[in-house]
């Protein structure tokens, strides 16, 4: 059977680095550093986990129909992998915007930073 793939999609320093977490779990991690790259990703592998840090569109480019930086990236993900789980990972405080996502989006967990490995491992072994 082959290992449950896994995006980390790192768009900020703030973004931890769980490698060795991932590999100690038994995921195949495709790391991916914008949102373009990880929908260019998803058009070739569907993903079973994504790990993604969450940004507020305060008014500027995500304005309008998109709530974050995340949006174009679930709308696709909806249509690629359904199955598919999402983590998303936010500052604290940007915590209180991420209801707004959620009522759009199916999201499996939300951590906020600073995010500790024992907090991401109970949330994908729930997954696995």
């Amino acid at each position: 059977m082959p290992e449950p793939v896994l995006f980390s999609i790192i768009e900020s320093p703030a973004h931890p680095d769980f490698s060795r977490l991932y590999r100690r779990l038994g995921f195949e991690e495709i790391r991916l550093g914008s949102m373009r790259k990880a929908i260019g990703e998803l058009k070739k592998t569907q993903p079973d986990v994504v790990v993604a840090e969450f940004f507020y569109g305060y008014g500027n480019n995500y304005a309008g129909v998109n709530v974050s930086n995340l949006d174009v990236f679930l709308y696709s993900l909806q249509k690629d992998a359904p199955l598919a789980r999402t983590v998303v990972l936010v500052e604290k405080r940007e915590r209180q915007f991420v209801e707004k996502l959620t009522a759009i989006f199916p999201v499996h967990a939300v951590l906020q930073h600073p995010v500790r490995e024992p907090d991401m491992e109970a949330v994908l072994s729930a997954v696995t």
